[in-house]
């Protein structure tokens, strides 16, 4: 028996491989289907069943492309109501392949449909848990994403939760492996460790949740306190992995359509699409497309694009380094925007040849910054999460988490000046992007972000740290 965890870190995803003689298993697996199918292939092993911990809200899952291209069938926990075929497993339901099997357990709270595979050798002895969304290292499910689709509030969601965590899963032997659906990063948690495998014996001493001595109320308050609204796109991302979508393949041709400038210009006028430009913050700086956005491809590309940019169906135009866009294109389908409508060929460099207007932003150093706050006082922007800027900021700064700027957009003077940062520079640009698309002429980014800015003598807040807070 093999067991493979297939780790995409830019969302904080695990997908697993498993293999037992020539058979073989498939778990939240991403949009993209062919790295499974390779796999199985290089074992000589057929794929059997694509096995689904949930309807993801976080990303598009491949299993309906799966299921197409292999003939696997498709599993879901009970009371989940897919538009496609699929197997709806009972609670304790065996699903056997290659010499060993798994047992569906039913653990609704993070969603009513939410279930944990427990994996069994040849000898039936427990050996792992894939928990999806139920259980993570160092905390559990959010219990407010179903709670329309459950008619239920996010508390008693939470109630169900701890029943399920201790009837189900902390009564299973310490040394079973934990395979989370997510780690440090993810917005379906807010307490994640950086590790993405552990034992459910440490997680029982480690994670707050499964404290011995917690009660149902006192898991509920600390479930539900301080939580996050989640990220806009996760709605229609539940929809597509409920309803269904696409083929990839035809999603991948359609979106790899190259333009010229001039066809670039004419599809963004016409169609009213969104130019997304996905090269590196500095480069974006130094020339872009007006009102085109910012979101780098090398940083949480995927999750950045979900939160910013209204509903999944936008029509797109891209702008990237030449030789990425399919890379672009996947990495977009992975959350549900399929709706590209070409790239601009030859990147930036093809609209600049062409004497196409360009716009530029300003970005200076932390030692420039440095500079200007010792001799005046101006309007400075935090983009980074309020947990960062509690932790430590620039005196003065005013909190401007990325993740809700449509929020504060009446905070942010268009007058005068406005430096803004973030951690290192890449949260930053993009919210600069947005601001300048929207009428900001006046912002200022400050390169480097607050680790630049922390090599300085700038003031700064007295470092409190999250566990004293």
């Amino acid at each position: 028996m093999k067991v493979e965890q297939i780790y995409t870190g830019c969302l904080a995803q695990g997908a697993y491989y498993i293999l037992s003689e020539n058979e073989a298993v498939i778990i939240d697996p991403l949009r993209e289907v062919k790295p499974y199918m390779e796999r199985a292939a290089a074992d000589g092993a057929s794929i059997k069943y694509v096995l689904e911990t949930h309807f993801h809200a976080d990303f598009v899952s491949g299993h309906l492309d799966l299921s197409r291209e292999t003939g696997a069938t498709i599993v879901y926990g009970p009371t989940a109501k897919p538009s496609f075929k699929a197997h709806i497993a009972a609670d304790g339901e065996i699903l056997r392949f290659g010499k060993v099997s798994i047992m569906v357990l039913h653990t609704p709270g993070h969603t009513m449909e939410s279930v944990t595979y427990l994996l069994r050798d040849e000898q039936e002895k427990e050996v792992a848990i894939f928990t999806g969304d139920t259980l993570f290292l160092g905390d559990v499910g959010r219990p407010d994403l179903a709670q329309k689709a459950a008619n239920m509030t996010q508390e008693q969601l939470a109630g169900m939760l701890y029943d399920s965590l201790r009837t189900k899963i902390m009564v299973l032997s310490d040394d079973i492996t934990v395979y989370p659906a997510h780690g440090a990063g993810s917005a379906c948690g807010k307490n994640m460790m950086k590790e993405t495998v552990d034992s459910l014996g440490n997680q029982k001493k480690m994670n707050y949740a499964l404290r011995d001595n917690m009660s149902r109320d006192e898991f509920i308050h600390e479930l539900t306190y301080d939580l996050l609204p989640p990220p806009a796109y996760f709605p229609d991302n539940v929809r597509l992995n409920r309803e269904g979508y696409e083929n990839y393949d035809q999603m991948m041709k359609r979106g790899l359509h190259s333009l010229s400038a001039d066809a670039f210009e004419a599809a963004a006028n016409e169609a009213g699409a969104l130019v997304l430009d996905t090269r590196a913050a500095q480069d974006f700086a130094g020339g872009f497309i007006p009102n085109s956005v910012n979101i780098g491809i090398d940083g949480s590309f995927a999750p950045w694009v979900g939160a910013l940019i209204p509903g999944v169906d936008h029509p797109l135009l891209l702008v990237t380094m030449p030789g990425r866009e399919e890379e672009v294109i996947m990495r977009l389908a992975r959350v549900g925007y399929t709706n590209v409508l070409g790239y601009l060929e030859g990147g930036i460099s093809t609209w600049k040849s062409f004497g196409k207007t360009i716009d530029l932003i300003k970005s200076i150093s932390a030692n420039e910054f440095e500079s200007i706050l010792s001799k005046e006082k101006v309007s400075v922007i935090d983009v980074r999460k309020p947990s960062e800027y509690s932790a430590e900021h620039v005196t003065d700064s005013v909190s401007t988490p990325l993740d809700f700027l449509n929020d504060h957009l009446a905070e942010i003077p268009k007058e005068g000046k406005v430096y803004c940062y973030c951690a290192g520079g890449y949260r930053s640009m993009i919210a600069n992007s947005i601001l300048r698309a929207r009428g900001w002429n006046n912002i200022i980014d400050v390169a480097g972000g607050f680790k630049a800015i922390a090599e300085t003598n700038i003031s700064r807040t007295d470092f409190v740290c999250s566990s004293k807070k």
